[in-house]
């Protein structure tokens, strides 16, 4: 009998090393796959092979990989953002206007226009405002939604953080009520709502110039955003 039960010991202890190789060798082998896909993204990335160009789109696959990342992104870290009770109020509107026709329709364009010259150079576009072109989340999510990208902006989009920029949660939530209003506004009445705006206005300050003097003013020159040719 113990001769027996000393033998099963055995037989499992035998059992139990095997097991642990093929684990040790699974789990090496997996190692060297993800060192092996680093070394190559490397060699991928330093020989120039990634063409980084905004005229040269992702394929599919890579498209779609990425609006997934993104989209799950936002979504973790909306969740304790909370749209204030007034967001459908016509004041947060009018004040929102006049810093979308400022700040966001060159790219993302006003209604009835088709496209823009900087649009047309962006990659990935942007998408037009003024149309319902994605399927709404619930209205307070999707609101959320806005206000966290006008805020925090999208990596390597174009996208700018406007909170970075010093626009306040409360401009930014005048701008989310304008937005969310846009689709399906005609362009009179666009028009009519920007010009009852007052303009671009927010707390947000300009940064100083580089090599600007401490509590110097640096005199920005002026834009021009008539028509131009080319």
């Amino acid at each position: 009998m113990r001769q027996a039960f000393v033998g099963r010991s055995a037989d499992d202890l035998n059992n139990s090393r095997r097991q642990w190789e093929q684990m040790r060798r699974i789990l090496i082998g997996a190692l060297g796959a993800v060192f092996a896909g680093m070394a190559a993204a490397l060699v991928v990335a330093y020989q120039g092979w990634i063409n980084v160009a905004a005229d040269a789109p992702h394929g599919q696959a890579v498209g779609a990989i990425i609006e997934f990342a993104r989209e799950r992104s936002i979504a973790r870290r909306i969740g304790g953002i909370v749209p204030p009770p007034d967001l459908d109020s016509p004041e947060r509107m009018r004040r929102g206007a006049g810093n979308y026709e400022a700040m966001c329709a060159e790219c993302h364009l006003a209604p009835g226009v088709g496209n823009s010259e900087l649009r047309r150079g962006l990659y990935p576009a942007p998408p037009k405002l003024a149309e319902a072109g994605r399927v709404a989340l619930p209205r307070p999510e999707e609101n959320a939604r806005r206000f966290w990208i006008i805020k925090h902006g999208i990596k390597a989009s174009g996208m700018p953080a406007w909170g970075a920029g010093g626009m306040s949660d409360e401009d930014i939530w005048d701008l989310t009520a304008f937005i969310a209003a846009l689709p399906g506004m005609s362009p009179a009445q666009y028009r009519r709502e920007v010009a009852a705006s007052g303009g671009h206005s927010h707390g947000g300050q300009p940064a100083e110039p580089e090599g600007t003097p401490s509590g110097g003013a640096a005199e920005a020159p002026a834009h021009d955003h008539s028509t131009h040719a080319h």
